[in-house]
């Protein structure tokens, strides 16, 4: 099914906020019986992507969905413009789970998209267009999930991270994920956060508290995935279910500019300190980590790394944090010739 919402131009390249004070306000909070409301017979799960240029790769990931043992009930793809949803075949298309909504551009805002769009279902999963999960991966999670109430949000393992490097291909995902071990490793542990190319939550906790992706994080967003699923801790456990796996390809195509990224690393980390859900020393670590790592490798950089574009993002960074001017919605606003993130 293909529902397009044609009143959110995909031009935009974000959407902010109506008031800033909204991300201030405290959530509010579930009560030990809502926090242990126990999910149907046969839990009802979604699956949503937030998509942008990667039309091959998404193609291929909605084809594979499609072979979970556990089948999700519906598929939301959130997207900002036509040729992201390219290469989505007609066969595909015409899957009853699959729902196809356009809107504005950026991580945050294509998943609030696709938040708005939930029913009664148990668990949502969001996957980076890039993730491809083990066969396996929505039994784990609806086992971890049903087993234990008190799990709010949830990551799994990933095999491979391509985006420690120059990248992975799909038939690298399929390679590994058949070679995977899924029986032997069913642990649950608990996590400092979800890792943002794949993670589990439940649908009940999110609407009780008004849970959203921060859209002051535009584009690529980075540290959304942190600022939404500790703001869960207080009401609840966000865990690491090693079973549940799969492999990030880390593909660089659909990244924005480096200046972009290397901003938002100094001012989302602290964005999100001054906003309680992340702690202050881990973002100034965080800060300064990234600060080094691009002062140093921009001297001989990677050739799939954008090193000085992120430093000079850094620098602009630190410059506004000077000025106490911590608006991580600037990003979107900032330039640079090379493309490559």
């Amino acid at each position: 099914m293909v529902t397009d919402i044609a009143q959110m131009p995909s031009t935009h390249a974000f959407r902010p906020q109506s008031s800033h004070e909204e991300n201030r306000q405290m959530p509010p909070t579930l009560t030990k019986a809502e926090e242990a409301v126990p999910f149907r017979e046969k839990m009802q799960t979604v699956v949503g992507i937030a998509t942008s240029g990667r039309p091959e790769i998404l193609a291929e990931l909605v084809r594979q969905l499609a072979h979970q043992t556990v089948k999700p009930d519906r598929i939301i793809i959130s997207y900002a413009k036509p040729d992201d949803i390219s290469a989505i075949s007609q066969t595909l298309r015409d899957m009853a789970s699959l729902e196809l909504v356009t809107g504005y551009q950026g991580a945050s805002v294509q998943r609030n998209v696709i938040l708005d769009r939930l029913e009664d279902e148990d668990i949502i999963l969001f996957f980076d267009d890039d993730f491809f999960p083990h066969p396996t991966y929505i039994a784990r999670m609806v086992e971890a999930f049903r087993d234990n109430p008190n799990i709010l949000g949830a990551t799994g393992q990933v095999l491979a991270d391509g985006a420690q490097g120059p990248g992975l291909r799909i038939e690298d995902a399929n390679r590994l994920n058949a070679q995977a071990n899924t029986e032997a490793v069913f642990k649950i542990e608990d996590a400092f956060n979800t890792y943002g190319c794949n993670m589990v939550f439940r649908c009940a906790a999110i609407k009780r508290l008004g849970a959203r992706f921060d859209e002051r994080l535009p584009l690529y967003s980075w540290y959304e995935d942190i600022d939404f699923s500790r703001s869960l801790l207080p009401h609840g456990k966000v865990v690491k279910v090693n079973s549940a796996q799969g492999v990030h390809l880390g593909n660089k195509t659909g990244k924005g500019s480096g200046i972009r990224l290397g901003y938002s690393q100094i001012i989302n980390c602290i964005y999100l300190a001054q906003k309680g859900t992340y702690p202050w020393s881990n973002a100034i670590k965080s800060a300064g980590r990234h600060l080094t790592i691009n002062s140093l490798k921009s001297l001989r950089p990677e050739y799939y790394v954008d090193r000085k574009g992120r430093l000079l993002g850094n620098l602009i960074g630190l410059g506004d944090l000077l000025r106490n001017r911590i608006t991580p919605e600037r990003a979107a606003t900032l330039h640079s010739k090379k493309k490559a993130s």
